[in-house]
């Protein structure tokens, strides 16, 4: 949500309020973007010196086909194999499924995880396991997630702002169950520029208006032309002139995708490209976490036809992504990851499709500073389970603290009162580090 002048009850002679400028996302009961940076700041001494470094989580949600995507398993009888084929990588002896050959180019770049399981094959379970690296069998349920995301971790360890730049440290882009903050708090939310948001700041730029932002920045061009005229700026707290800040400086720039140059933004694609090719410029603006969601990976039936369908906008926005930040130079400082909740029944069902399998998925992971060109772990010969040691969203967890500077034996009070351990027993991936 964003108020822009006129929107407002309490107004100036000339139509404005001062809190029309304010209220830029608000969270209920009236708290607006300057009272979220208050509350923040009074976090702020609680933050610890940390990297610089950059977590993109691209989540699949519904739960990606480890089969047709990262492992096909092109020697399997026919009813296990992938369904689109397998195409060599740029690797040698690595292959992925055919629907993702421009991924499969950029090989030397990425690592894929084919060893990764747990044990809940629910759609809400299984991602509150994945993102949060503990297992919460009442998310499937609709219960409210009980352990903070990774992103809200980073943020209650490095502050809620990134000092520098005062652009958020977690950003999310679409909604993901137990991507929160849970019981860390409301100063650790995302900042959601999905424009849903009810309890975390939120510049509410719906995602459809990324790629055409005339009106917004017309309207915002207006609100710069108000302020010149009104000298309403005068006056505002600190905090206030953060916010506004915020807005007007830092996040239009940082948010408009439209400052890439065109073949750049032709080469990541609409739609998802456009949401990772922002998601690029915000990690080097500062932002610390981002989360983005590109469903539809729920296929209990004609496999084939939907990855047809969802497969080549991932392929190309993927490998561009992966191919941008190593021209850029700020592949170790940027770690990709992409993963679901679970993966899929190793055998094609009776509609051609497969079903929710938790035994086995596979995670592709990209920079970071990680060892790449490889593939780490190993599934049985029909892609059923590990048929190594099996990696756990606790292992992942780890890794992704790995690059990101959080002390493995991070410890945060709970509502309890209890000091509790933000990774309980995961290791990060040998391989990789």
């Amino acid at each position: 949500m964003l108020h822009l002048p006129g929107a407002g009850r309490s107004r100036q002679c000339d139509g404005t309020s001062r809190r029309d400028f304010l209220t830029v996302g608000a969270l209920g009961a009236g708290l607006t973007l300057s009272d979220l940076l208050r509350a923040r700041a009074a976090t702020r001494d609680q933050a610890k010196s940390t990297r610089s470094t950059s977590v993109v989580w691209l989540w699949l949600g519904g739960g990606p086909t480890h089969v047709e995507t990262f492992d096909p398993k092109p020697d399997a009888p026919v009813e296990f194999r992938s369904t689109v084929g397998a195409v060599q990588s740029s690797v040698p002896g690595i292959q992925l499924g055919a629907s993702l050959p421009r991924v499969a180019s950029v090989m030397d770049d990425f690592a894929v995880v084919r060893s990764f399981a747990h044990r809940n094959s629910g759609h809400g379970g299984g991602t509150h396991w994945v993102m949060t690296g503990y297992d919460f069998a009442a998310a499937d349920n609709g219960g409210v997630p009980n352990k903070p995301g990774i992103g809200a971790i980073l943020s209650r360890h490095r502050g809620p702002n990134n000092a520098a730049t005062g652009l958020p440290t977690y950003v999310r882009m679409s909604n993901i169950l137990g991507d929160g903050p849970a019981w860390l708090g409301s100063p650790y939310a995302p900042f959601d520029v999905g424009g849903k948001a009810r309890q975390n700041m939120n510049l509410g730029i719906p995602m459809d208006r990324l790629a055409d932002r005339r009106s917004l920045m017309s309207a915002i061009d207006d609100v710069d032309r108000a302020v010149d005229r009104t000298g309403l700026m005068a006056g505002m707290d600190s905090f206030e002139e953060q916010a506004f800040g915020l807005v007007l400086g830092k996040a239009r720039e940082a948010f408009d995708v439209a400052k890439e140059p065109l073949a750049v933004r032709e080469k990541y694609g609409k739609g998802l490209g456009e949401q990772m090719l922002l998601a690029r410029r915000l990690c080097e603006a500062g932002v610390g976490f981002v989360t983005l969601n590109y469903g539809g990976w729920d296929m209990h039936g004609q496999i084939a036809n939907s990855m047809k369908r969802r497969a080549p906008s991932l392929d190309q926005a993927v490998a561009a992504f992966v191919h941008d930040t190593v021209q850029r130079c700020v592949d170790k400082d940027i770690l990709l990851v992409i993963s679901g909740e679970f993966g899929r029944t190793p055998r094609i069902n009776a509609n051609a499709g497969r079903d929710h399998w938790a035994p086995l998925s596979t995670l592709a992971l990209a920079g970071g500073g990680l060892k790449m060109g490889q593939v780490v772990g190993e599934s049985t010969a029909k892609a059923e389970v590990p048929k190594t040691t099996p990696l756990t969203p606790q292992d992942l967890m780890a890794t992704v603290f790995h690059v990101l500077g959080i002390p493995q034996g991070s410890q945060f009070t709970d509502p309890g009162g209890r000091p509790t351990n933000m990774v309980q027993g995961g290791k990060p991936i040998a391989e990789l580090v």
